[in-house]
């Protein structure tokens, strides 16, 4: 790390620029966008949905097909779902403190 606590690889800082194009995976997005679009005629639009849905529940469980199969479409579903949580949860204390609490996914 630098002064400023910039990580730094191959002896250079790394750019916004080079964090900007490579932070991103855009057949992804892709992905979670059309399954967005077939949501929103199967359940209604993001921030208008009327029936409330178990987002977590369905998180769960599709983390744990995840986890047998190893099909990444689940991801994408899981993705789509913590966007839904996000934007039409029913959490009684659903709220957004953004902290940095120490938690780091571990190395393996």
């Amino acid at each position: 790390m630098d002064q400023a606590g910039i990580p730094r690889f191959s002896k250079r800082a790394i750019s916004i620029s080079d964090l900007c194009k490579t932070q991103w995976c855009d057949e992804f997005e892709g992905l979670m966008r059309n399954r967005m679009i077939i949501g929103g005629m199967r359940y209604g639009l993001l921030g208008q949905q009327k029936a409330k849905y178990n987002q977590i529940a369905s998180i769960k469980r599709r983390l744990a097909k995840y986890e047998e199969t190893g099909n990444t479409e689940h991801l994408v579903d899981i993705a789509n779902l913590c966007m839904v949580e996000y934007v039409d949860g029913v959490h009684p204390n659903k709220h957004f403190n953004p902290s940095d609490d120490g938690e780091h996914t571990p190395r393996k």
